[in-house]
């Protein structure tokens, strides 16, 4: 891991959960008496805040960049946002739509809460207000973190998954398809399904661009397109799959993935010409 300084600063709390956890408001500041953690280059402006016991550990998103000399960058004043930071609007969405769906019975990050800064944010070319997202995962590390994460911890968590041998992909597959199959039947669309987003103990994350009946798009063109991304996001899934099968080592098992999938209702055959 790498270490950042960090300091707390004035907010204002809009959303939180019953899930009693501290707010934790801090911003990567070089001169500030506080640590938060950076565990891999792939995590640009989230942070390890602490760590409550074993399977818990508080992250912060919206609190800095992990790289740069600054903690901020604004990198064009035109359809750019910036880089770092995290809108009041996308933090909220996250927070709603992650909330429905670990309702739903799909094991996602656990929301603390949303808090509002006293900064403004860039996004598509309009100042926005600024906030920070804090939830708690099992596993901080997401899929496409294999590189950083220590071995004796990705053992360990994979052992959760139930089993054995060499098919500890496919024990994967029945949760990432299952949960797949749950969305989609209530309508939501995650819009960025791939290992960056699922975490070791098969937690879905991040749903500031998904969607919902509840919280749909408010452009009426974007909403258009839905019904062609969430058919992708079938594929999305296969990949992700796929790409947890090589990380262990796994040769993927093709015919059993594609039954995993018609087990739940997908059907991915293409029927013949007549």
């Amino acid at each position: 891991m790498r270490k950042f300084r960090a300091s707390r600063t004035t907010c204002q709390t809009v959303r939180e959960t019953e899930y009693n956890r501290e707010a934790l408001p801090f911003v990567r500041d070089e001169h500030g008496d506080k640590e938060i953690f950076c565990i891999s280059p792939n995590h640009g402006r989230s942070f390890v805040l602490c760590r409550y016991h074993e399977d818990e550990w508080v992250i912060g998103k919206g609190n800095g960049l992990s790289y740069t000399t600054h903690s901020r960058l604004l990198t064009s004043l035109v359809n750019s946002e910036t880089w770092g930071g995290l809108s009041l609007d996308n933090a909220l969405r996250d927070f709603d739509i992650g909330n429905e769906v670990r309702r739903l019975g799909i094991k996602t990050n656990r929301m603390h809460c949303v808090l509002s800064l006293d900064k403004t944010t860039v996004q598509n070319g309009e100042e926005k207000q600024a906030a920070l997202l804090q939830y708690s995962v099992e596993c901080p590390y997401r899929i496409s973190d294999i590189g950083f994460m220590p071995k004796s911890l990705l053992v360990k968590t994979v052992q959760k998954w139930g089993g054995e041998g060499h098919c500890r992909h496919l024990r994967a597959a029945d949760i990432l398809v299952g949960n797949l199959r749950v969305l989609h039947d209530h309508h939501i669309m995650h819009n960025a399904m791939h290992p960056q987003n699922y975490t070791w103990a098969l937690e879905l994350l991040d749903f500031e661009v998904s969607r919902s009946d509840n919280l749909p798009y408010a452009s009426s063109d974007y909403e258009s397109f839905v019904p062609m991304l969430i058919e992708a996001e079938v594929i999305q899934t296969y990949e992700i799959i796929n790409f947890i099968a090589w990380c262990l080592e796994e040769q993927p098992d093709d015919r059993a993935i594609e039954k995993i999938f018609s087990k739940h209702n997908f059907d991915l055959i293409i029927p013949p010409e007549k």
